[in-house]
């Protein structure tokens, strides 16, 4: 399989879990916009790529497509995954398969407020939110919710602007400045992570990898224990069936009062599925299997319980003439 990794960023460690996985002789094509990031020297080949929102964005990956043979293709980031799900007739008509999900479901995970509303109407327990500070307010003066609270961008990624506000004046403020902020009933309960398959054939969930969160920097996880719980199985399942969800999915939850709350949906490889990996939980084995038009069988609770996941940092070093240029249409061989 040949697998068009997007926007590779610093994901270093997954590419190595990816070649690990992949049969002998697959090869990982990695994009980025920069030169200078790292992931791109993992890959058998990268290329510089206009940014996301470029109108020439999709046409460059179509072209990468087909130079290089793609039978597959990710992204790492959030507001590229909208983009590819609103594409991905132009990649299935070169035989590429494109692992995010449907369009609409894209869209309900991009926007938090949006994917709030669906999850109440479908009956499954989630974080109280409210998308207007009008909407809140009603609600506080009514005495339904009280301090402190929780505040994030609407559609933003990676916990930029995210905090915790308690009392009304830094509330106010808060939503004045940023009017793209949706405020949240803050949740003081244990804070835990669930990497998730859909199978592409299937669209049924068939592999599950639950983790509470030690410790957090950058809005990722970099210390996690793994756990099992056969009702969080059965929540995600129910929160699956509700969406047209496709491959890896990052889904956060809270777990307060004996009560599973689903927070947010991230439909890629989330940055702390090396410790699935390392438990032997191998989506991209799956992901191969997809696009090879094989079923994956269903299989749940086949890990350890309290195995400990601890991230740190590594560097790449290149000398300058080696990065990939700029100025010009050209790409890294390894």
């Amino acid at each position: 399989m040949n697998l068009l990794i997007c926007s590779a960023g610093r994901r270093n460690e997954l590419l190595k879990d990816i070649r690990l996985s992949l049969s002998k002789g697959s090869r990982i094509i990695a994009t980025d916009i920069s030169p200078y990031a790292p992931a791109l020297y993992y890959a058998d080949k990268s290329y510089l790529v206009p940014k996301i929102t470029d109108e020439r964005y999709i046409d460059t990956l179509a072209e990468i497509c087909q130079k290089e043979n793609i039978n597959a293709m990710i992204t790492l980031i959030d507001p590229e995954i909208e983009i590819l799900a609103e594409n991905r007739c132009v990649f299935e008509k070169m035989g590429v398969t494109v692992f995010t999900p449907y369009l609409p479901t894209a869209h309900l995970c991009f926007d938090k407020y949006k994917m709030y509303l669906h999850l109440v109407r479908n009956g499954i327990n989630t974080v109280r939110t409210f998308g207007t500070p009008e909407e809140f307010f009603e609600q506080f003066h009514n005495g339904s919710i009280s301090f402190p609270v929780f505040v994030k961008p609407r559609t933003g990624s990676g916990s930029v602007g995210a905090r915790r506000i308690d009392d009304i004046s830094n509330l106010k403020a808060a939503t004045a400045a940023d009017q793209s902020l949706i405020i949240q009933e803050y949740m003081d309960g244990s804070d835990l992570d669930a990497d998730v398959y859909v199978d592409a054939i299937s669209r049924e969930v068939v592999s599950i990898f639950a983790k509470k969160k030690l410790s957090t920097t950058i809005g990722g996880a970099n210390k996690t224990i793994s756990f099992h719980d056969d009702r969080l199985v059965e929540l995600i399942k129910k929160v699956a069936d509700s969406l047209e969800l496709y491959g890896a999915n990052d889904m956060d939850f809270f777990y307060r009062n004996g009560q599973y709350y689903l927070s947010e949906i991230n439909p890629r490889f989330g940055g702390a599925y090396l410790h699935a990996y390392g438990a032997g939980i191998d989506f991209i084995k799956m992901m191969e299997n997809n696009v090879k038009h094989t079923v994956n069988t269903p299989c749940f609770g086949n890990y350890d319980d309290g195995l400990v996941m601890m991230m740190y940092d590594s560097v790449v070093i290149k000398i300058q003439e080696e990065l990939l240029d700029e100025e010009e249409d050209t790409c890294y061989r390894k």
